[in-house]
């Protein structure tokens, strides 16, 4: 018997015209490891949800067929008591927290599935190691970086030693090694694994099987021996007059060590720069110092023009009630028109923000900053959550745009960083920028 069973499942979201999957039937079998692919709002999140008990107890709307997982039928088995058989990992941990500290953000779920006082800080400490954050144990939550803060919540899942783990874009936000020691623990614990993935070489190295979906239809179940990772494209070398220079630039947060430190850097109108590193390096501070955001407590910064920023987690940011409206907050409708047709957004201008997809969320975020026309524009983890169909088309509009303007984009990446820079910065904790 399988470990978990999709039957005809059809799932529409309340206010929506159309099922954001459609007629899916998919069996899980145990210590599987299913790779789950897909553009963006092809319904791999509303799948993993359906797993994981929240579609329909959370989110509401029409749900037709059946799901099962451990033998529990999740229409009649509320998400809190399939806690202990399963464990999730959204797209976006900044919405998975619930504590202050790490260590007890971790021990959090235990409790709640009734582990043994004497077990739960040992298999959290535990946990915590596996996927290289030992060292965070006693931070507060609100310091990490958006790295660290996926690792944590990756932790969370773990502790739980659950028999179906559903990851929806795990590694978004870490860098190669942290994602590739991830996956690799996450296969060797025996539990099913169904990751969603845009960045797929890594769980297309490890998956049993690939499962494609598109517009809310399983439209493959293949071996993985097919996929081939995308190619890179070359990108050309540019010049121009400095946009913005860092020179001997040092920053600390309030009652924290120093997370920059005497880091200089120059970006040229008409050049793509990306910035790289291990998480925790530093490079979303290095980025905020850049456009202003954070002033460095030594060394200089010099901006010519205006600066746009894109934070790690846009979604979180939007406040108006349509998509255009979003867009032409700070742009006129003209301009915010003009930006949705440029991402393909066109079609979802009167749509509210929060109906979308995170890829499709990503993008409306995208286009209120470039909206906006900026001098420096600068990106953090623009990929997240977006397929790679959608990444070449941001890719192909950076290189086109890029004569107007100083681009930096933040990113974990690889093939993306590839595609769309004039050159790679790298920062590292005890290297300096290169």
């Amino acid at each position: 018997m399988a470990l978990a069973s999709v039957e005809q499942l059809t799932f529409t979201y309340p206010g929506a015209e159309r099922p954001a999957v459609d007629g899916v039937s998919l069996d899980i079998e145990a210590g599987e490891f299913v790779a789950l692919l897909g553009a963006s709002g092809s319904g791999k999140s509303t799948l993993l949800r359906a797993l994981a008990g929240l579609v329909p107890h959370f989110h509401g709307g029409r749900f037709a067929g059946r799901v099962s997982v451990g033998g529990h039928d999740t229409r009649k088995t509320h998400p809190a008591q399939l806690a202990g058989t399963v464990a999730t990992v959204f797209q976006e941990p900044e919405e998975q927290v619930v504590l202050t500290r790490v260590l007890a953000e971790v021990a959090f779920g235990l409790e709640n599935i009734g582990t043994p006082p004497a077990e739960i800080v040992p298999r959290a400490l535990r946990a915590l190691h596996t996927v290289g954050a030992g060292h965070l144990a006693e931070r507060p939550v609100a310091e990490l970086s958006g790295g660290e803060l996926q690792r944590v919540c990756l932790a969370s899942a773990l502790a739980l030693e659950p028999e179906l783990l559903l990851l929806d874009e795990p590694s978004s936000q870490l860098d190669p090694d942290a994602a590739r020691a991830f996956f690799e623990y996450a296969r060797a614990q025996g539990c099913a694994v169904v990751v969603a993935e845009q960045r797929p070489e890594l769980p297309l190295e490890l998956a049993d099987r690939v499962v494609f979906m598109r517009d809310g239809v399983v439209v493959d179940d293949l071996p993985p021996a097919w996929a081939d990772a995308p190619a890179p494209a070359e990108a050309a070398a540019r010049g121009g007059a400095d946009v913005v220079v860092l020179e001997g630039v040092s920053f600390a947060y309030p009652g924290g060590l120093p997370v920059v430190v005497d880091e200089s850097l120059a970006l040229l109108r008409g050049e793509i720069v990306a910035l790289v590193g291990p998480n925790g390096a530093g490079k979303t501070t290095v980025a905020k110092l850049a456009c202003g955001l954070l002033v460095p407590s030594t060394g200089r910064v010099t901006r010519v023009g205006r600066a746009g920023y894109l934070s790690q987690d846009p979604g979180r940011f939007l406040v108006a009630e349509t998509v255009l409206a979003e867009v032409a907050l700070a742009a006129g409708r003209e301009r915010a028109r003009r930006c949705l047709d440029e991402l393909d957004l066109l079609e979802f201008a009167d749509r509210h923000p929060r109906d979308l997809s995170s890829g499709e969320r990503e993008r409306v975020a995208i286009a209120a900053v470039l909206a906006i026309e900026p001098d420096l524009l600068v990106l953090d983890e623009p990929t997240r959550g977006v397929d790679p169909e959608r990444k070449a088309e941001l890719a192909d509009l950076l290189r086109a745009q890029a004569s107007s303007r100083a681009t930096l984009v933040v990113t974990h990446d690889a093939n993306f960083a590839a595609a769309v820079a004039d050159r790679t910065v790298a920062l590292g904790r005890e290297a300096a920028l290169v």
